[in-house]
């Protein structure tokens, strides 16, 4: 995810060609899950997007670089959530694409291969919305070190403050067919507003049968504690004060938001998915432990339109 439009999030400091810390931090966390002997995902680009940034120089790549191994607090620990998680969509997207949908979206990509690690049935498209600096920077890594996309791959170079859906039209996506949505990392970035606003814009370019996958941390649990140990070693080890970056309104209802927009959704904790998986479950009040995944479709009959209060939320 790199920081992008209505996330809020223009505070955050630019390097290179434009990529943000962010993008590149989960980068590195997906480089180094890559080379654990027990990795969940593995993403061989991750490492060389971190490698072409100079200020990223110091950064660990592997496993056996991280100063701590598992008692560091930024690369390993909770950390490890985000390898959890990529595991988690990257499983989502390929049944859902195996079951017949061939159109993907990553809603503000930032550095995500999917598109080409992934082993997509023939004729699916990647669809990657993010803003065009991100995207020019992915794809000059990507050039360098040869990179082929397992799937149509389709930058879309959009800012989620501007009109992103008419250039998503604009770059081929059809509403008539299933979209597979991925929002990843994204949401609390988001103001309560913009969030809401994003899934209203999905739903109107989606067809019967699309799904949605996407992350939210519950407002029962916000604001996060900046001195938490994941966000103190982000400030001194890369320079990035993550808290800060976050939008602090209350947190929506994300799951019931989409049945009112004509979905079916149902969420899941992100501990779940360790036990599954075989790691520690997060601790809920650690910094990744209360985020939950919400997984949406819509039906293919209409469901019934909501009257009376709940109907104007």
């Amino acid at each position: 995810m790199a920081a992008t439009g209505r996330s809020g999030t223009s505070a955050e400091r630019a390097i290179g060609e434009g990529v943000s810390r962010t993008a590149l931090l989960i980068a590195a966390a997906r480089a180094i899950e890559s080379t654990r002997s027990d990795a969940v995902a593995v993403d061989r680009y991750a490492a060389h997007f971190v490698r072409a940034e100079p200020s990223a120089a110091g950064w660990p790549l592997r496993f056996e670089d991280v100063p701590g191994g598992d008692a560091n607090p930024l690369w390993s620990g909770d950390a490890r959530y985000l390898g959890l998680r990529t595991r988690v969509f990257d499983d989502h997207l390929l049944e859902v694409a195996r079951a017949g949908t061939r159109q993907v979206v990553l809603v503000a990509a930032g550095l995500d291969a999917r598109a080409l690690r992934l082993d997509w049935p023939a004729g699916t498209s990647v669809f990657e919305v993010d803003r065009e600096h991100v995207l020019g920077f992915k794809q000059r890594v990507l050039d360098e070190v040869g990179a082929r996309p397992t799937a149509r791959r389709v930058p879309v170079p959009a800012d989620l403050e501007d009109d992103w859906p008419s250039a998503l039209l604009e770059a081929g996506l059809s509403p008539d067919r299933p979209t597979a949505w991925l929002v990843e990392g994204l949401s609390m970035y988001l103001s309560r507003a913009g969030l809401r606003a994003l899934l209203r814009d999905v739903t109107r370019l989606s067809a019967p049968a699309s799904t949605l996958v996407l992350e939210v941390k519950p407002d029962s649990h916000a604001p996060r504690d900046p001195a938490a140990p994941f966000y103190a070693e982000a400030r001194t080890a890369i320079d990035v004060d993550l808290p800060a970056l976050f939008n602090h309104d209350p947190r929506p209802d994300s799951e019931a938001d989409l049945v009112l927009l004509g979905w079916t959704a149902t969420s899941r904790g992100s501990g779940e998915y360790a036990g599954i998986h075989g790691q520690a479950v997060p601790s809920p009040d650690g910094t990744f432990g209360d985020n939950r995944f919400v997984f949406a479709r819509k039906p293919t009959v209409p469901l019934p339109r909501l009257t009376g209060p709940d109907a104007q939320r």
